[in-house]
Order: structure tokens, then sequence, then C-alpha cells
């Protein structure tokens, strides 16, 4: 989804960036791993890592979906104060403007529902600060499938296979994952958006 690594500021002020490092810490402790040994399952470099784990940096939504693949958990648990548990007949709601925040050099992100763990969509309210592709070190490309759907001003959706797809206030467009793919706002002001993901992390084994 959203960026690559390239979009990754080190900002311990961001929004949510104590959080995540506190929680990161604790799964990857349960986990028995060390540093290096999660970024080897991940695919990070390990100072990258480290600096997640001291509030350092805020990582994009790529990089939290191979943080959650390297622990083998549901990406929504690196944003839970404790474990969530999965549960018959399942319910969240996310009151106006109390969902878990994350902010990158390109997205400002409002993580909705993150109290069930294991889900198959990860709803997040987006604001998209980005206004030239050209700010972005490459498309992201990633399994999975992705909504949008535009709720305030207008955005151009840059992918690899097509022509840049303009978008204003409730237009929508669902697109593939494995796609090469960019958001950017086309309004004098960030745009904000309903940004729907689809969950492709399964717990490793051993």
């Amino acid at each position: 989804m959203f960026e690559t690594d390239d979009g990754e500021t080190d900002d311990p002020a961001r929004p949510g960036a104590r959080s995540l490092s506190v929680t990161l810490r604790r799964l990857r402790r349960a986990a028995g791993l060390n540093i290096s040994e999660l970024a080897q399952r991940s695919g990070l470099a390990p100072s990258t890592l480290s600096k997640i784990e001291n509030a350092q940096m805020s990582p994009t939504y790529d990089t939290l979906l191979s943080l959650a693949s390297g622990l083998g958990v549901d990406v929504t648990e690196l944003f839970a104060a404790k474990p969530s548990a999965s549960v018959s007949g399942r319910r969240a709601v996310t009151r106006s403007g109390e969902g878990a925040r994350l902010q990158s050099a390109h997205y400002s992100y409002e993580l909705l529902c993150a109290d069930i763990a294991n889900k198959k969509l990860v709803p997040l309210l987006t604001r998209i600060d980005a206004h030239s592709v050209k700010d972005f070190g490459a498309l992201v490309t990633h399994p999975g499938e992705e909504f949008i759907y535009v709720l305030e001003g207008s955005v151009a959706l840059h992918t690899s296979l097509y022509a840049p797809t303009f978008l204003g206030t409730g237009d929508s467009c669902y697109f593939d994952s494995t796609m090469g793919h960019a958001l950017v706002s086309t309004s004098e002001s960030p745009a904000l958006i309903l940004w729907v993901c689809s969950t492709v992390v399964t717990p490793l084994i051993g």
C-alpha cells in the first residue's frame, strides 16, 4: 500500500510513533527475537528497525506489513496497547478522531477499528499530503487488494499499468496492490480518503 521506505522520515514527534515503538518491542520480545533476527525475517535493515523501536522513525504502511509478516501477527497488532483477541460475533467501533494515528512523509493515517485481530480488511482514514508522484522514490507494490473512496478534495492514482486516474469527492476505485501504485492530492489542500486494504500476512511457523 501507500509508500516505500524512501518516504520514511526520522521524527520522534510524529503521532503514534511512541506507542508503536513500545508495542513493536513487546511483540519482538514475546516472539523471542532480537533486532537482527526480526530484521532478517522482515526484510528490513536492522538500523531501520532500531529507529522504529526507539521512536525515531515513523514507518510507512508497507514497512508495517513487513514487520507484521516477520512477527507472524496481524498488522493491527502493531497498534494495539495490549494483545487483541479473535472472537465470534465480532464488532468494533472507533469514535471520531479516536483511531490510532501514524504519519509518514506523504500520508497521515488514522487506523480504524483496530481492537479486533485477524480482520480480513484494514480500514484507514487517510490524509493525502503528497502533491506530486515525483515525491515518491518508487511506486509501491505488495500482495493484496485496496479500495479508496474520496471524502474531501480530489486525488490522482498513479499505477504502473494505467494512465493516472483522477478522482473527485464521492468517487471511488478498487485496485490490485501487486500493481505499482501511489496516491497524490490534486486539490489545493490535502485530500481526505477512506482507504481499505486486504490483509495478507500469514503467521510464521516455528
